[in-house]
């Protein structure tokens, strides 16, 4: 009997080897619960990414981040981050300073505008956060947790 995820994409014999099955169904978990953080972003003029951008800005104030640094810790890596601070730039969201310590590099600062949306939407993701897990219990989520960081480890 194919399994649930086989069912769900029509898929009538069994997946080929157990992590083929592994590797879609965590493609498609991701597409499903990102899909909701994805409308509640767009209601506000962001994607995943510039929403986890602006996140790496506030964790580094008052120094600023370099684009460098942002690109490393950015969840889903994109090629041109430079790009996306200039979008950025361009709301008023966040600002771009000369390093101090490096007149050659920059650093990218949150300003209060910045603050002022990621404040309006801290709330509304914990929700969403809770929403879409709260049915695992913590000792799930861990064990979740634990088995994702072992295979993003293994590449």
């Amino acid at each position: 009997m194919p399994s649930r995820l086989a069912q769900e994409v029509g898929k009538k014999q069994p997946f080929n080897i157990p992590e083929q099955e592994a590797f879609l169904n965590l493609l498609r978990t991701t597409s499903t619960l990102e899909a909701e953080f994805k409308r509640l972003f767009r209601k506000h003029g962001l994607s995943l990414t510039t929403y986890n951008l602006l996140r790496i800005a506030r964790g580094h104030r008052p120094d600023g981040v370099r684009c460098s640094t942002i690109r490393d810790q950015l969840i889903v890596r994109v090629p041109d981050v430079t790009r996306l601070v200039d979008r950025l730039i361009d709301r008023g969201l966040v600002r771009r300073e000369v390093d101090p310590d490096d007149a050659r590099a920059v650093r990218i600062h949150i300003t209060r505008k910045g603050l002022r949306l990621l404040d309006k939407l801290d709330e509304p993701v914990v929700e969403l956060h809770r929403a879409q897990l709260s049915h695992m219990s913590a000792e799930q989520l861990n064990t979740l947790s634990e088995l994702l960081q072992v295979a993003r480890n293994s590449t």
